[in-house]
């Protein structure tokens, strides 16, 4: 017995140099090769760069059936929810929480975390192009959140690192002066550090040129969100913005393209999803405050924009076909201004988004060249710019004219087709004009179009009465708050929108 415990002590010390050995060989068992020991903060820009264009559930609650509908380019029969409470001007909460609710976790969380992480104190402080980069990329949502209700949480938003979970409410004023701030550095720094993006930038492919244009077009819209009320610093960055050098083409519109998968919450297009009828199912119809403009001026838009019939087809495509739904109308209410007595079938009394606009892989508009036009104009006409504002404005309308091919190649509008146009319509000088053609080529981009008609009055819309809505007949100027961050975030109160109702008026809607 004595002897084999001999041979047991002998046998584990002849053993531990191996069991040295083998700790380490087994620490490396427990790592990953698969994951990444660092962030790759490209691929984070990239990520922030897609949920930018939202998903199909802020796109269907906010974007589509608030703000398509207030603005009267959409329209529906439906009472009750989301569906129609842009185009009544119902109370919905799900599409008054949507945009804070998510935006700020899916878009906002991510570009923050690459301004910080390419700062000065982050961990790559001389990739200055995404710094600046992504600054712009923040601009573009947080600038929609807060047109959308006015003071919000901006100088603190995404700072639960640092143990701020109840953000401070900034006031507008002081959000759109750091935007335009930010705007400005960003514009002068891109290009200038040593740092490539490429095909990290789903955009423009990395093209500083092009980012630098995006960041002066972006300060070019701000400066004159505010012009109104802020006259003199909206002439100063307006000049800035154009001194700098603004989008020059189509080929310079701030696009997401968009994907068929892998995932249908982050690659597909949001708009289209909610418009399908087997998917989300909004059965907005064109308005026909935009449908009788369109046809008033034999606008070669329409066609590309419209067809009338069930979804499927065949459609009715010709422009005398086209027939745009009416605002503020239910089933019955229909009926009654229809004329008739048989119940109203929307998809064949109607006309209807063109469903070539709608595949699930189609691009989503942030900004495009034909809105810059139309600032231009505007700017001339105030003499802000000493540009030609007629100049200006026949190019909003080619452009505009002439965008649709990214959807499809079937959508052509001919020089000759935009001259002919432009010549039966001619610009008159006024900013009525103008408004009115910036409210068009808005058409998909409905934050923009409901956000320049508050700030223009044009086109000159008839608000509707319908029993029960939230704001006595008038349309909403602002959404209310999410509900969760109202009833949690003590901050509200201090400095925030109140009342937090849908007829205050933010800071630069003084029209």
């Amino acid at each position: 017995m004595k002897q084999l415990n001999k041979y047991l002590i002998l046998g584990v010390l002849f053993l531990i140099p191996l069991v040295s050995c083998d700790t380490d060989e087994l620490v490396e068992l427990n790592i990953d090769p698969t994951a990444a020991n660092e962030l790759d903060w490209k691929f984070i820009f990239t990520t922030g760069q897609v949920w930018a264009a939202e998903n199909r559930y802020v796109n269907g609650r906010v974007h589509l059936n608030l703000a398509s509908g207030l603005i009267q380019q959409t329209a529906t029969m439906q009472i009750g929810g989301e569906r129609g409470a842009g185009d009544k001007y119902f109370r919905h909460l799900d599409s008054f929480n949507a945009y804070m609710d998510r935006v700020y976790e899916t878009a906002l969380k991510p570009i923050a975390e690459v301004i910080r992480q390419t700062g000065p104190e982050g961990v790559n402080p001389s990739w200055t192009n995404l710094h600046h980069m992504a600054q712009v990329l923040y601009i573009l949502p947080m600038h929609i959140m807060t047109d959308l209700y006015g003071n919000v949480p901006y100088s603190e938003a995404n700072r639960g690192v640092d143990g701020i979970f109840f953000p401070a409410f900034d006031s507008q004023e002081s959000i759109y002066k750091d935007m335009l701030a930010k705007l400005e550095a960003a514009a002068n720094a891109i290009g200038t550090g040593p740092d490539e993006v490429g095909a990290a930038d789903i955009y423009y492919q990395g093209d500083f040129a092009k980012w630098k244009k995006l960041a002066n077009s972006l300060m070019l819209r701000l400066a004159m969100r505010i012009s109104n009320v802020d006259p003199g610093t909206a002439q100063s960055f307006v000049q800035k913005a154009i001194a700098g050098g603004v989008m020059t083409s189509n080929d310079d519109s701030a696009i997401v393209p968009m994907a068929s998968g892998p995932s249908q919450w982050f690659n597909q297009n949001g708009m289209s999803r909610a418009l399908i009828p087997d998917d989300w199912g909004a059965n907005n119809m064109m308005g026909k405050t935009l449908i009788d403009w369109l046809q008033a001026n034999n606008d070669p838009r329409l066609t590309i924009w419209s067809v009338r019939g069930v979804w499927g087809g065949p459609y009715l495509t010709d422009a005398a076909d086209q027939v745009g739904m009416p605002n503020g109308y239910d089933s019955e209410t229909m009926k009654e201004y229809l004329g008739q007595t048989e119940a109203v079938d929307r998809e064949t009394q109607f006309s209807r988004i063109n469903p070539l606009l709608l595949d699930i892989d189609d691009p989503f508009i942030l900004m495009n060249y034909a809105e810059v036009e139309f600032l231009l104009a505007e700017a001339a006409v105030k003499g802000w710019h000493s540009g030609d504002a007629a100049a200006h404005y026949n190019a909003g309308v080619k452009s505009s004219m002439q965008q649709w091919t990214m959807f499809d190649e079937s959508f052509v509008v001919e020089d000759a087709e935009v001259e002919a146009y432009l010549a039966a319509n001619p610009f008159d000088g006024s900013e009525r004009m103008i408004g009115e053609q910036h409210w068009a080529s808005n058409f998909m981009q409905w934050y923009e179009a409901y956000s320049n008609w508050r700030r223009t009055g044009y086109p000159e819309l008839t608000p509707v009465v319908y029993p029960g809505n939230a704001s006595g007949g008038t349309i909403f100027r602002r959404i209310e708050y999410n509900v969760v961050e109202a009833s949690i975030n003590p901050n509200l109160g201090i400095g925030g929108t109140l009342p937090d109702d849908v007829k205050t008026r933010v800071w630069w809607d003084v029209n």
